[in-house]
C-alpha cells in the first residue's frame, strides 16, 4: 500500500504577511508544496490529502490543485474552528484555530494508510521523503509505531531572523524521548543561541530538529481523538491555546503507549518564514532547477 502525503495548508502567513502557500517561487509558477509533491510522488507515495479553509478554498483548486490533475489522486478536508467533539463549544471571542494536531484530525475519514504530514510552506527535499517513504512501509500495519524526520539544525536557519523549532531529545536507540520547543534560533559568532524567558542561552549545535515531517499509521487519529478531548477540557476555554502535533505525541511516548523513531536526513530545508526570505528562496529553487533536480515546470499537462 502505498503511503499518503497529508499537507498541512489552513494557515495564513501572519510574518510573512499573505496567503504564502500560493506564493509562486519557483521558476515556472511553483509553489513550495509543488515541489513537496513532486518529491513524494517520486518517492512512491499514492495520494495528496490537503487540509485548507473554507474561505479560500477556490482560488486553492484553481492555483494548486488543478496541476495535479491526471499526475495523483487528491483529496482536500477543511480545517474549521467549530469542528470539535461533541459537549465542546468556540468560547465566545476565540478566532485562532485549534492547532496542527486539530487539522491532522480533519483527515481521519479519508487517510486509511501510513501516511506523512508536513507543512505547506516548507521545502524538505527529495531525501526526507525517500526516507519517510521507506520507514513508513516497515510500518504498515503496526499500531504505536511512528517516525519523524529529524534536521540538522545548522540547515534549517534563516538570514533574517531567530527561527522557532523543536528541538528533539533523542535516545541512544534513535527514538525521540521529547520534544521541546524554542524560539529565536540563530547564529552568533561561532556558534548558535534561542531566547528563553527573554534571555539569550546556548544552543546545542548539531542537534536534531523537528520541522514538522511526521509520519503515521492511522491508529494515530484514534490517539488523537481522545487526546484532543482531554486537551479541551483542560484548555477549551483558552482563547489562544492550541492543540499541536508535539503534545500528543509527546505524551505518547511519556505514557508508552508509542515508540517515535527519529530518521535523520541530510537535506537542507528552506522556506519563507520572514519576507525578507522570498527572494533566498526563489534563487535556491532556481539553483535546483539549474543542477537537474527538479524540471521546469514541474508537472506539464
Amino acid at each position: 500500500m502505498k503511503p499518503t502525503l497529508f499537507i498541512l495548508a489552513a494557515g495564513m502567513g501572519s510574518r510573512y504577511g499573505g496567503l504564502k502557500q500560493l506564493d509562486s517561487l519557483g521558476p515556472s509558477g511553483e509553489t513550495i508544496m509543488d515541489y513537496s509533491v513532486y518529491d513524494a510522488l517520486r518517492a512512491g507515495f499514492g495520494k495528496i490529502v490537503f487540509v485548507i479553509r473554507h474561505d479560500f478554498e477556490q482560488d486553492f483548486r484553481d492555483k494548486v490543485i488543478s496541476k495535479y490533475e491526471g499526475h495523483v489522486p487528491v483529496e482536500v478536508v477543511f480545517q474549521d474552528i467549530h469542528d470539535l467533539p461533541e459537549g465542546f463549544s468556540v468560547p465566545e471571542g476565540r478566532q485562532k484555530p485549534w492547532g496542527t494536531n486539530h487539522a491532522v484530525l480533519m483527515a481521519k475519514d479519508v487517510i486509511k494508510e501510513p501516511f506523512v504530514v508536513i507543512n505547506a510552506d516548507d521545502y524538505y527535499g527529495p531525501e526526507s521523503f525517500q526516507l519517510a517513504a521507506d520507514t513508513l512501509k516497515d510500518l504498515e500495519g503496526k499500531t504505536g509505531e511512528y517516525c519523524m524526520i529529524g534536521f540538522r539544525i545548522e540547515n534549517t536557519l534563516s538570514e533574517n531572523g531567530g527561527v522557532s523549532r523543536g528541538l528533539c531529545e533523542v535516545n541512544e536507540e534513535g527514538y525521540l524521548t521529547g520534544v521541546k520547543e524554542c524560539h529565536g534560533i540563530q547564529r552568533k559568532g561561532e556558534g548558535l543561541i534561542h531566547i528563553e524567558d527573554e534571555v539569550e542561552k546556548p544552543f546545542p549545535a548539531g542537534s536534531s530538529v523537528s520541522m514538522n515531517m511526521w509520519g503515521f499509521t492511522p491508529d494515530y487519529f484514534g490517539y488523537s481523538e481522545k487526546a484532543f478531548v482531554k486537551f479541551l477540557s483542560e484548555h477549551g476555554n483558552e482563547l489562544k491555546s492550541e492543540f499541536y502535533i508535539p503534545t500528543v505525541v509527546n505524551d505518547l511516548i511519556q505514557n508508552g503507549e508509542a515508540t517515535l523513531k527519529v530518521v535523520q536526513t541530510p537535506s537542507k530545508w528552506f522556506g519563507v518564514t520572514f519576507a525578507a526570505d522570498r527572494q533566498s528562496t526563489v534563487d535556491q529553487f532556481k539553483a535546483l532547477v539549474d543542477a537537474g533536480v527538479y524540471p521546469s515546470p514541474l508537472f506539464s499537462k
